[in-house]
């Protein structure tokens, strides 16, 4: 394992719905779509943090019943999965500046991975259509480790991918379960308000920074997670 003599991060982990693409509109469709056919009671308002963030197993497992087979979870998953990438393809885009961020942090050599809770396909899919591959050391998905988010395994298994220790990592969330995830393995977390407003992600999670979006990072503001320096945006 290695870290940077600078206050640089030594390594940047990014989650991948709601961060690098918005995508948890199209989520939230898709599962009120099977909710509604399956006529499984919901409550719309409770979906965002039921959903967001978790595995799809956890997620059949409590609309549908915890003696969900791994079967029905398989086929359920394939089915849901493949019809949220037929409709998000045409509006498959980098959340505001993502891709700048990106290149700033090739240019300084800092190593990056993809750590979500989505399937390996779903990663797959995003980062292609993004056309974001070549950024990005390692892609772990949700079916790459055993105990899913809030969880830390993976993102310490993210940073392990990486050669650094958690501690001089960032990582980049949007959801309440990512960002306990991202805290819990000992990982500097910038919270994204994509999904979940600046109040709410401010005042009921311990991310270290919270943005709007991408427009507001840069290597600096970054660097003052690391040297002791107020970060707060």
């Amino acid at each position: 394992m290695t870290g940077k003599s600078s206050s640089l991060p030594a390594a940047a982990i990014f989650d991948m719905d709601g961060v690098l693409v918005d995508s948890n509109p199209f989520h939230l469709r898709k599962w009120v779509k099977l909710l509604r056919e399956r006529n499984v009671a919901y409550n719309a308002g409770d979906l965002p943090l039921q959903l967001f963030g978790q595995r799809n197993d956890v997620a059949f497992r409590f609309f549908f019943g915890a003696d969900l087979s791994e079967e029905e979870v398989r086929r359920m998953g394939e089915v849901l999965e493949e019809h949220f990438r037929r409709d998000f393809k045409p509006h498959a885009r980098p959340l505001p500046g993502l891709e700048a961020l990106l290149r700033c942090l090739q240019a300084a050599n800092i190593p990056m991975a993809v750590a979500s809770s989505a399937t390996r396909p779903n990663i797959e899919f995003i980062v292609e259509a993004l056309q974001f591959r070549p950024f990005f050391r390692s892609l772990i998905s949700g079916e790459d480790v055993q105990r899913p988010k809030p969880d830390p395994e993976i993102y310490l298994k993210s940073a392990d991918a990486l050669a650094v220790n958690p501690e001089v990592c960032v990582a980049f969330e949007d959801s309440f379960v990512g960002i306990e995830a991202v805290k819990a393995a000992g990982i500097k977390c910038v919270a994204i308000a994509s999904t979940f407003s600046i109040a709410d992600l401010r005042s009921q999670t311990s991310a270290d920074l919270v943005v709007r979006d991408f427009t507001e990072l840069t290597l600096e503001v970054l660097q003052r997670l690391f040297d002791g320096r107020d970060g707060i945006l």
